[in-house]
Order: C-alpha cells, then structure tokens, then sequence
C-alpha cells in the first residue's frame, strides 16, 4: 500500500558525519499514482567541499586498514540488516510508480547484488589490503630483479551520480564493489525517487556497520561538488547522454584525469531468429519477452527493448500477438495488487515520453496503444503519470533515423523488419552501442553469425531458447558476475562484471625490485625472495607459526619403468608414449617412453606429505599445474615446496595456504610445477 504522508517529508543530505536539511523550501516530489505529495528536497546549504574531505580523511584510511574479507564481512551484515528492513521499502516505493514486481527487482535485486559482492569478496579475494595481478615479471637473469603489477584502493571518493529508476539497485550495485574496494562514496540519486534511497541510507547509517563517512548521500543539486575533485577521486554516472557529456566535460574531471564511467541511452534491439516463426517456442518466448521488458517499471529500464528486430514475414503476426498482449495490461495504482504496470516516475517523465514518441512518428506508425489516452483501473488519471504501453512500426527501417536514435525512456517499442541475418545485425548495430542486446533463436548457425556480429557493439548478449526458457535470467536483468555498460552512445562505461568492478576503484602500479621485498609488499612469496628452513616440517605448523617463504626440500625418489607401467595399468591410462617405445622415440616431444604427468604428481605428493594428524587439514586443489620437462626411466624427482600465501578465514578455525610446488630432476631442470592449495588450522591443538 501507498505510505500515508499527511505533510510531505523534508529530504536531508548526510554529510561528514550528520544530517543536514536544505536551507531552501526545496522542490516538491509527488507520488507517481496519485500525485499527493510525498517530499520535498533541496541541498541548499551542504559543504560539498568539506564532504569530499571528510570522505578523504576520515572514511578512506578506515576502509584501507580493513582487509578485503574484513570489507566482504561488513557487506553480508549489511546486505542482511537491509533485507530484515525491506517492507518498509517496498511500502515507500510504490510511490515512486512500481508495482510489488518492479520492486523486487530495485530492493531484492539491490540488496541481493550486496550480498552477492560480499560472498565474492569472501571466496575470490584473498584476506589482506593488496592484490597482485598477473604473474611475475622476472627482469634479470640470476632473479634478483622482479616486477609485479599489485592493485591498491585509490584514495580519494567515488561520487554516484544515478538514475531515478532504480532508487535502491542503482545505488547499491554500485556502493558494492566501491566499498569491497576499500573506497568511501558519495551518492547522488535523482530527485524524482531520492525519497527511496534517503530512506535506504538513514537504515544503513543507523546499523552502525560502515565506518564513518563511508557512505555519504546528497539529495537535491550537487552544487560545486565536482570543482573540487582530483586525480584519486571517481565518478559514475547514469543517466541521459547528454548530462553525461556535460559531466563528463567538467574543468576539473578533464584536468585530473579523473576516472569517469558512464551508462547513458540504450536503444537495446532484441532480434527474433529466422528459425522462430509464429508456432515454435521460440517466438512464444520472443512475445512474453518483449512484453514484459515494455511493461517491466513501465519501460523505464535502460536495459528494455527498444527495437524489436523481426524477420519481415512473421511481422504482422507478431505485432498482432503483441499488441493483443499489451493491450490485456492492467495499468493503474502501483500500490494495488491487481495492476501489472504502474505509472511513470513522474508527470515530466510522461510528458518527456509522449515527446519522444511523436519523434519516432516520424519513421514509424503507433499499432497498439494510445499515449494520450490511459486506461487506469486504478489511481488518478489526470494527476498520475499513466502511459498506455505503445507499440510502433517502422516497415522500411534502413531508411530511417529516428528509430535508431531516439529513445523514448518507457513503455514504447519499435517493430522493424528484417530478409537475412546479414540485415539483423546492420539494424542491431544502428542503436550505436548498447547496454545489451537478444536474440531468440534455436538454430546454432543464426546464433553464431549474429551474436558475433552485434557483440563489438553491444555490452552483453543473450541468446533465448526453448532449452534455457525456465532458467534464463531473461534480457533486461543485469547480474552482478556480468559486465553492465556498453559501447557508443551506452556511454562506453563497465559496472558490475564480478571483481571487475572492484578494480575499477584501485590503481594498478607495477613495482620493481628485489623478489624478497616484492614479497613484503604484496605478501606472496616468489622465486628469489628469502625462504626459510628450521629443521621443521612446515605442514607442523599452524597458521599462528607459519611464514611466508617457509621452505621444504624433500628426499629423492626414482622412476622405474615398473612404476610407469605399474601406474597404466592400474589407472587405466594406456597412452602409448608410456608403453610403446618406438611410437613415443617417433613423438616429437620425448626421447622414448615417458612417467605420467600425474603420476608425478603422486610422487611429489608422496615426497612433501607429513602422514601424522596436525594443522594441515585437507588438500583441496592444485592451480597452474604445467608439466615442463620429460620424466624418463631413471630419472630422479625432488621437490621444493614453499609457502606462498597465507589466508586466514574470518569466523573460522582454519584458512587457506598455498604452497608454490616445485619438481625437478637429478639434473635441476624443473619437471613439474604448480600450487598446492591446503585448508591448515590457525591454532595447534
């Protein structure tokens, strides 16, 4: 239900550690469905230069001394206090024009992109402040000059800049991976919906989770904010093209060489295959797609199908299912349960909408849908932003502009047709960049031929099928693993996209020098640093005694032919370079038969396993296995393992060790090399 507000709520920012009120009566924001209203904002009064310090000084060394797992840990608690409080979300947010379905995806979605970061933090990022990035680079012959690149958090602020679609989620996906970097942020949500997100901050602030300053929020006119950024501090922002130019163009962004990421207009296509006439799955799946992605927070998603690209001869077909489906919509209150879509944002929203539309009547003619003339079931149709979902038809496309230029920002798609795959691909690619793209076909040769062709143009695509129907996450859902941003007019920006999103907030430098101090810096052992080699066995040792560079060389262990032999026959594996000879003298690689790589492996193993109980608790992988020299009959192993990084598990008995494992033979040249990876106990018992 709408939330009753018999005096409209005066927005506050939450700056360097306190709410603030504007000092201005501030503009009034009203419920899309009704049009009583609901707030009123302004940020008269704000210090913006002293809120980019306090987020410097204070909320930055905070976020730096806490280690990535310490950061992931804050998130989950965090993404779990939100979630425990999501009614009360959801009660504001129907305000804003969503239906209960169009909230879920703003406020689980949101939350749900926290808490996902969070376990990415915890499983992918190791538990220290710095991460290396790549291998080694050694730079001298003997070793003792080496390079690694490492990744640290920028010491400045992000400033947010959103939309007003997505109140919750827009904020959230991208407060994720800047705190899981070890950044404070500014976020500035749009006025439409700031209601939302200053609700969603005020309960964060008062978990008590985040350090001081790490989140901060102005609601209303950033003011001179942006003059007063440098070369540490990182802007994103989503919203129209041209705004993002503007903000893009700032003196003091082009002067630092700020980093600055952009998501802007999308004229997203989603193309029907060749193979999916009316009757198959396919073109069943097409329609209930393209609906719901026009219907969907009523079309305002810069993820939603613009261009509905369709081969000519199931064109009528498909704007008669369409328009029959989209005219059963029930648009009304996106507070009552019954309606599927709620209203625009607001009544500028709708009167920006029905502009664009008259645009792209230019190039095409309205088949469903009247944009003058709601049909509310509920709510108020002169003081509600109301929309009927509109349905065009542009029959000569390659010979249009509009369609492929203008984007009406809700419930309005463009039907254009298509003879080749070669022509699905040319219309995919006037959009000029996109966030994302579709294509719904169940013929392998189609797929390929048009996914290659869209892909340099668009930043993700999917392909929908019968065989992934019930689990396709569907064309407008960004996730958080996926990269989200596009080329071209999509603003060239990256979002999301697993850890690298966290990277965009972290600098990546190379640092040169000896291999023991590399060590120190980055906390991975590498070959040429300092070992070390106390008489006793390093899987003795708990995590509270073990060292970075702790050195084991083990005895010495001799191939047979029995043992090779032994090992086919026992495992199965018959290759004939370890049982024929003459065929493995005639391999280019081998100078007769050879030991199976694994049986090297066994042997290693063999060689460096301490038998009895201790801190070691189980072997659970091995990374970067290479097998770089023959092992023949008569050849001696030994192996080196070293220590190589140390991760201990927050709210855990044990962490993670990884040992760099080398094998070599009786003449040193290394045979066998790779990580093993081990569960050890932080205590003794």
């Amino acid at each position: 239900m709408n939330v009753l507000v018999k005096e409209p709520r005066r927005l506050e920012s939450y700056v360097y550690g306190r709410w603030v009120p504007g000092t201005k009566d501030g503009a009034e924001l009203r419920d899309a469905s009704t049009g009583a209203p609901v707030a009123l904002i302004d940020s008269a009064g704000v210090d913006f230069a002293s809120s980019l310090a306090y987020g410097r000084d204070k909320a930055g060394p905070a976020l730096r001394r806490m280690s990535f797992h310490e950061r992931a840990a804050m998130l989950k608690a965090l993404g779990q206090a939100l979630m425990d409080r999501k009614e009360e979300f959801y009660a504001l947010s129907s305000a804003t024009g969503a239906t209960r379905t169009d909230s879920w995806i703003d406020i689980d979605g949101g939350i749900g992109t926290l808490l996902s970061y969070a376990s990415k933090g915890r499983r992918e990022l190791p538990n220290t402040r710095v991460l290396v990035d790549g291998d080694v680079e050694t730079l001298s012959r003997d070793a003792t000059f080496s390079a690694r690149h490492i990744l640290s958090p920028l010491q400045g602020v992000a400033i947010h800049i959103n939309a007003f679609n997505f109140p919750v989620w827009g904020m959230l996906e991208k407060l994720a991976p800047t705190l899981i970097a070890g950044m404070p942020a500014i976020v500035k949500p749009a006025s439409q919906t700031a209601y939302l997100t200053e609700l969603v901050v005020r309960r964060m602030v008062e978990t008590g989770l985040l350090p001081e300053g790490a989140v901060q929020l102005v609601c209303g006119s950033v003011g001179d904010l942006l003059d007063h950024v440098d070369g540490q501090d990182v802007v994103t922002f989503t919203g129209s093209a041209w705004t993002g130019r503007k903000l893009k163009t700032h003196p003091a962004i082009i002067e630092n060489s700020v980093r600055f990421t952009m998501e802007a207009d999308s004229l997203n296509a989603s193309v029907l295959g060749l193979d999916a006439g009316p009757g198959t799955e396919e073109f069943d799946l097409f329609v209930k797609e393209v609906s719901r992605e026009m219907t969907a927070k009523a079309g305002q998603k810069c993820t939603a199908i613009r261009r509905v690209i369709a081969p000519r001869a199931y064109c009528d077909a498909l704007v008669s299912v369409l328009g029959e489906r989209l005219g059963n919509t029930t648009l009304g209150n996106a507070a009552d349960e019954s309606v599927r879509m709620g209203p625009l944002a607001s009544l500028a929203q709708r009167d920006e909408v029905r502009a664009r539309i008259r645009d792209l009547l230019a190039d095409a003619e309205i088949v469903a849908g009247d944009p003058d003339k709601p049909r509310v079931v509920s709510g108020d149709a002169e003081a509600g932003a109301f929309l009927n979902p509109v349905l065009l038809y542009c029959d000569k496309p390659w010979q249009a502009k509009a369609v492929h230029d203008v984007e009406a920002f809700g419930p309005v798609s463009t039907v254009m047709p298509y003879d080749s795959a070669e022509e699905a691909v040319d219309l995919a690619r006037r959009g000029k960049g996109s966030l994302v793209s579709s294509v719904f076909t169940n013929d392998r040769i189609f797929a390929e031929e048009v996914v290659l062709g869209m892909a340099p143009f668009h930043g993700r695509v999917l392909i929908g099928n019968r065989t992934s129907a019930k689990t396709s996450t569907g064309h407008g859902s960004p996730l958080p693993g996926l990269v989200h941003g596009g080329p071209g007019r999509a603003g060239g920006g990256e979002e999301l996209g697993g850890l690298r999103g966290v990277m965009h907030y972290m600098q990546r430098t190379a640092v040169q020098g000896a291999p023991t101090l590399l060590c120190a810096v980055t906390g991975r052992w590498v070959a040429g640093a300092d070992v070390r080699r106390d008489g006793e066995h390093p899987f003795r040792k708990s995590l509270a005694e073990l060292q970075i560079g702790d050195q084991l060389v083990t005895g010495t262990r001799t191939v047979t032919l029995e043992d090779i032999e032994h090992f086919a026959n026992f495992t199965g594996d018959t290759f004939y370079a370890h049982m024929d000879e003459e065929a493995a003298r005639a391999n280019p690689f081998f100078d007769g038969r050879v030991a199976h790589g694994y049986l090297i492996v066994a042997f290693a193993a063999g060689l460096f396993v301490d038998p009895a109980p201790g801190p070691v608790l189980a072997n659970y992988g091995v990374d970067n296995l290479r097998f770089l020299t023959p092992v023949n009959p008569g050849d001696t192993l030994q192996v080196q393992l070293t220590c190589k990084e140390i991760n201990p598990r927050i709210g855990a008995e044990h962490g993670e060790v990884r040992w760099d494992c080398r094998v070599s033979n009786q003449s040193g040249a290394t045979v066998a090399q790779y990580d093993v990876l081990t569960m050890v106990a932080k205590t003794r018992d």
